[in-house]
């Protein structure tokens, strides 16, 4: 099944072509529509057997090179380069982080969430967007500079994180293990090798903790914190991730029973209307 859907797609691509789109000249009889197998072939560096054998649905290997070389040819979009690979059942080249720019919709909706905190973070733990529950519980994030908005250097660098944080060592070892597996997926990412060494040398918690290799999957549980003001709060905590953006995360936090509620609501009715990113 999984073959026929690639070769389907493969055919719809191709006759979707025109010969001039690729400087092609057509010929006076063409009977086909779009790209000849030929032409498609020869343009992405393989044989004319196996392309054809490929848009037959024949059970062939398929390297993630000749993939490449078919999306460029085929001029297929990243959403259809993307849907290349998953029907041909090869994992995507790793891509590095994308730009840390937040959709306005999903801005509003972090918005909307108050008083429940709620921020939107990257696959480097950057706190891209806030709303004021968020910022009201962790305090002063308006006031830092946009290379310091990021949670795992909050937690290692500002002491009131771990006053804050009921159970602080098991927090960031589950947060660090998260932040592993997100290092793995962007290896040759500088920003975040640049976190890491930077951690490395002014935290030795950091240094500590990070020498273990923690690895541990997301799941949702509950967090208790210490608030100067609110007093203790148990949030339950959830992370979705952004279907449009891959790498950004939606993470929210929700009271744990009533009186949670009522505190929250508390501080963040007290909070200035800007605190917020």
């Amino acid at each position: 099944m999984q073959r026929e859907l690639l070769a389907a797609f493969l055919r719809s691509r191709r006759e979707a072509l025109s010969p001039e789109q690729l400087g092609l000249n057509p010929g006076p009889r063409r009977r086909t529509p779009g790209l000849r197998r030929e032409e498609v072939a020869q343009l992405s560096g393989v044989s004319l057997t196996w392309y054809t054998w490929l848009e037959q649905g024949r059970d062939i290997r398929v390297s993630r090179q000749v993939l490449e070389a078919l999306a460029q040819t085929l001029q297929l979009t990243p959403d259809e380069r993307r849907h290349l690979f998953t029907l041909a059942e090869t994992a995507l080249p790793v891509e590095p982080p994308r730009p840390a720019t937040v959709h306005p919709t999903l801005r509003k909706l972090v918005q909307t969430l108050d008083p429940n905190p709620a921020h939107v973070i990257n696959d480097r733990w950057d706190v891209l967007a806030a709303n004021r529950g968020y910022a009201s519980l962790v305090g002063g994030l308006e006031q830092l500079p946009q290379e310091e908005r990021n949670s795992i250097w909050l937690l290692f660098t500002r002491p009131q994180m771990q006053s804050l944080l009921v159970d602080w060592q098991n927090e960031v070892r589950d947060i660090l293990g998260q932040f592993r597996i997100a290092v793995g997926q962007h290896p040759d990412d500088p920003r975040t090798a640049a976190l890491i060494d930077t951690l490395t040398r002014s935290s030795s918690q950091f240094r500590a903790l990070w020498s273990e290799h923690p690895v541990r999957a997301f799941r949702p549980t509950m967090k208790r914190f210490s608030h100067p003001t609110a007093g203790r709060l148990d949030l339950n905590y959830t992370k979705l991730d952004v279907a449009e953006a891959p790498g950004q995360h939606l993470v929210v936090f929700m009271p744990a029973s009533e009186t949670d509620e009522r505190s929250l609501a508390r501080l963040v009715a007290d909070s200035p209307q800007e605190a917020l990113l």
